[in-house]
């Protein structure tokens, strides 16, 4: 349906509709005003969760694949400045501490039961990924102080601070190499991905944190230690959530922080499968591109998450801002949106059923280049 839209018309769409942002916090309230209106409130616990992963993939094939892309000599520099789009994202930083606070309180006093509390906390936890992991995404890759400030008190608010560093300074110098954590290998099922990534993604953060004070002369234990901060912080809301709601309060903090991550390194998993930059003759990887990473033009998901799905620009240029990421025909392109594409990773024989033909295919005669997972 998009595709039949001029350029002009699609982004004039696109600004207004990264608004669309603010469902993904709306969803908590929502499903909570449900499970009151309908009187079943454990069900409605799950509402988020079912419309994340059940009405958006369907959403998405219905609007269609937005390709079209900024002029770049007449657009990108003007919307790349604008500060419209800087304030969405900063937004993110208040709307997820009081949602936080908020769904916390329903979880410990709501009268939800034990399926229901579980549902709730699965549900802030998704919405934490979309809210707070992936706008921190966003913040994190700007300079200045404020913009990535705001994104390690996001990932502070799902304990995974390590993001911030290892992200930049790790994951995008090695993704799709062996080096990477966060870059799935051909044949590697989602469940064998997912403690390697766990592990060492907070491992690789501390050893870069290392690396980067030891050459300023100074010890890892220092003040000057981001991740001191910004865990230090996690263990400040931790205990003030503790103190203010009990025990439940602690296990809903932990507990939606780890679907928030989790879901980030699934997503890590989609976005980086079966991929590899080839070695050149000095034995140093080729200069990562466009075409090292899927790329996913499905409209209503970019809009939703920040055009995180156009994620094959963003490692070729990780300045470049949300709004001006493009598309490339050219790139390894997935299937479907985001949400589809988690849903099928956690079914093994159907990812590998979708997706490996798909990687034979856009490597062509290359396939003994790729390490199968054992």
């Amino acid at each position: 349906m998009i595709e039949q839209l001029s350029r002009q018309r699609v982004l004039a769409i696109r600004k207004f509709g990264y608004l669309s942002f603010l469902l993904a916090p709306m969803l908590m309230p929502a499903g909570w005003y449900l499970g009151l209106e309908t009187g079943m409130p454990d069900l409605m616990a799950w509402y988020p969760v079912m419309w994340t992963f059940g009405l958006i993939p369907l959403l998405d094939y219905a609007v269609g694949r937005d390709t079209a892309n900024p002029d770049e000599v007449n657009e990108t520099s003007s919307m790349q400045g604008q500060i419209y789009y800087r304030l969405l994202t900063l937004l993110a930083v208040p709307i997820q501490a009081v949602l936080l606070v908020w769904a916390c309180w329903i979880f410990v006093h709501g009268e939800l039961g034990q399926w229901g509390r579980l549902g709730w906390l699965v549900s802030m936890g998704v919405v934490s990924g979309v809210n707070a992991i992936n706008i921190a995404h966003e913040l994190i890759h700007r300079h200045g102080r404020l913009e990535p400030w705001a994104g390690g008190i996001l990932l502070s608010l799902v304990t995974y601070a390590g993001f911030k560093v290892e992200h930049v300074r790790g994951h995008h110098v090695n993704v799709s190499t062996p080096e990477d954590a966060s870059s799935a290998r051909y044949g590697q099922s989602l469940y064998d991905f997912l403690p390697h990534a766990w592990k060492w993604n907070f491992l690789n953060a501390w050893h870069l944190e290392a690396e980067r004070l030891q050459r300023r002369g100074l010890p890892v234990l220092h003040w000057r230690n981001e991740l001191i901060w910004w865990n230090g912080l996690s263990l400040g809301i931790a205990a003030a959530l503790t103190w203010a709601f009990g025990w439940l309060g602690l296990l809903f903090f932990a507990g939606q922080s780890f679907v928030a991550f989790t879901e980030l390194e699934i997503i890590n998993y989609v976005e980086h499968y079966g991929l590899h930059r080839r070695r050149r003759a000095d034995g140093r990887y080729e200069r990562t591109t466009h075409q090292h990473s899927w790329n996913s033009s499905y409209m209503v998901t970019n809009l939703f998450l920040f055009q995180l799905q156009r994620h094959s620009d963003h490692h070729a240029h990780p300045a470049r801002r949300y709004q001006v990421l493009r598309h490339f025909d050219d790139s390894p392109q997935l299937p479907g949106g985001y949400a589809a594409m988690v849903l099928l990773a956690l079914v093994p024989p159907l990812w590998r059923r979708v997706m490996d033909p798909r990687v034979a295919a856009y490597y062509r005669n290359e396939m003994e280049q790729l390490a199968t997972a054992n």
